[in-house]
């Protein structure tokens, strides 16, 4: 009895490692924490992060895990976000590198006034090579995955706007720094925030309207708040923002090789690309959506489209001057990125 007792556990001990093999080649060996400023239930979210992650962890056999914390979840305020992921509080970070005002100046190439083109795509895939041929040292401190950004930003406002002299004095809410300064041009109050904070200052009466691209509206509830949208027609538009999905440094080098090459396959213009499609997409959804709700929408017309040019222009001779004193040639990268957002254009 003891002797079979003894075979019995001795059965066990040796089917042991192997289960536990198994449990093994089924768990996750990294698990990355991704942390950003929007809800859930947004579109950069839902069918961007969240489907990119999903290609990631089944690219790798279920090796990488990705673990997602939106609305700044993991602490902090979203103008961390960058310092998150190069001190590696988080592994992974969606973030505006406009968040935080004149750090990163050669993105804002694509943040002047009437640079960037309509369409999010054409934009994405510009910057994306762009952030490849000149911007390594400017984003040294963190492993890109990729850069986009959204398509053209409208003006959503409490009251009409259809000429710049409708914009006198208006308190607009401002993404980046260089769509403040064209605002301010065009004679409109700009004030600075992040984007969570919008919904309460628009319901407060603190600012009259937002520059947004439709992509973002419902998720913030602006579409409630406000009734009047201006479109800016063509390309190039008014504004956009810029974004990088940034991973921390030491975290990807201290990947096997198999595993970076994952991570590799789903960055750059693959990645780009991929959100770039979600903003486009998602601006002709939302834009319907709220034609047939009844909100006032109206497109600039070609004259005031020539005059908001024309006025904004000081703000890019002024950039470049700007971007000199830091050790940048301005006017080579604009014609730079002009030239790649023409070569994408379509």
């Amino acid at each position: 009895m003891e002797r079979r007792h003894f075979l019995r556990i001795a059965g066990l001990g040796v089917a042991a490692p192997a289960v536990m093999r198994v449990s093994r080649a089924n768990a996750a060996e990294v698990t990355l924490k991704m942390h950003h400023f929007l809800p859930p239930v947004s579109n950069g979210h839902a069918r961007f992060l969240k489907p990119w992650s999903d290609k990631v962890a089944a690219e790798s056999g279920g090796r990488i895990k990705i673990d997602i914390y939106p609305s700044m979840q993991l602490g902090g305020a979203p103008p961390q976000l960058f310092d998150q992921a190069r001190d590696g509080v988080a592994d992974l970070v969606w973030t505006l590198p406009g968040n935080t005002p004149g750090r990163f100046p050669g993105i804002e190439t694509f943040e002047l006034p009437f640079v960037a083109a309509k369409k999010a795509m054409t934009n994405s895939r510009a910057l994306q090579q762009f952030a490849e041929q000149h911007l390594k040292d400017e984003f040294r401190e963190v492993h890109p995955i990729c850069f986009w950004t959204h398509d053209h930003g409208l003006l959503h406002t409490s009251r009409p706007v259809a000429r710049m002299e409708d914009l006198a004095g208006m308190k607009i809410r401002f993404p980046t720094r260089l769509a403040g300064e064209g605002l301010k041009a065009l004679g409109a109050n700009p004030i600075g925030m992040p984007i969570p904070q919008v919904p309460e200052s628009l319901a407060q009466k603190v600012i009259e309207g937002c520059v947004v691209p439709w992509e973002v509206a419902p998720t913030i509830k602006v579409h409630e708040l406000v009734k009047n949208h201006l479109e800016i027609p063509g390309s190039p538009t008014f504004y956009v923002a810029t974004f990088v999905l940034a991973m921390n440094k030491p975290k990807y080098e201290s990947l096997p090789a198999d595993l970076k090459a994952v991570l590799d396959r789903n960055s750059g213009l693959v990645a780009a690309e991929m959100a770039g499609k979600v903003w486009d997409d998602q601006s002709v959804t939302v834009s319907e959506m709220i034609r047939k709700r009844g909100n006032n929408v109206s497109t600039l017309s070609a004259e005031e489209y020539t005059r908001w040019r024309k006025v904004c222009a000081p703000v890019t001779e002024t950039w470049i001057k700007a971007v000199k004193e830091k050790g940048l040639d301005g006017g080579k990268l604009l014609a730079a990125a002009e030239a790649l957002l023409a070569a994408h254009a379509g």
